[in-house]
């Protein structure tokens, strides 16, 4: 997806987002304090981001990559907002009637009238012969 003329490019990112970057040619530093490091755009590279934690709003967290031509002079640059979601399996751990996201018996089980943990029911038949 790299515009024509594109041999390199760099990341800029917001604080919540991990990026990885994987490539076969070594990475060079910017030609000027500040301008970050620059990965040549060889077949095989791949650009890999994802959310440390979850978003506060929608659109909270972007990458910005930017691509140079031959000399290091900018062409164009691609960006993406992102939100991350936040995914919990919450339970009536205490079995009180009251789903709690930090419940200290969400680790463990007990068993009986007195017992804690999650009771899960599992469906192990085959939807389709």
């Amino acid at each position: 997806a790299a515009p024509a003329g594109a041999v390199s490019f760099s990341v800029k990112h917001t604080e919540g987002v991990r990026v990885e970057v994987r490539c076969q040619s070594p990475a060079e530093v910017g030609p000027t304090p500040g301008s970050g490091t620059r990965w040549p755009l060889d077949k095989g590279t791949v650009l890999r981001f994802s959310m440390s934690r979850a978003s506060t709003e929608v659109n909270d967290n972007k990458v910005t990559v930017s691509f140079y031509a031959e000399g290091g002079q900018p062409i164009n640059q691609a960006g993406v907002f992102l939100t991350g979601i936040g995914i919990s399996l919450d339970v009536d751990a205490d079995r009180d009637g009251v789903v709690e996201k930090n419940s200290p018996n969400k680790a463990s089980w007990t068993w009986g009238p007195e017992g804690h943990g999650a009771i899960l029911l599992v469906s192990c038949d085959k939807e389709n012969p």
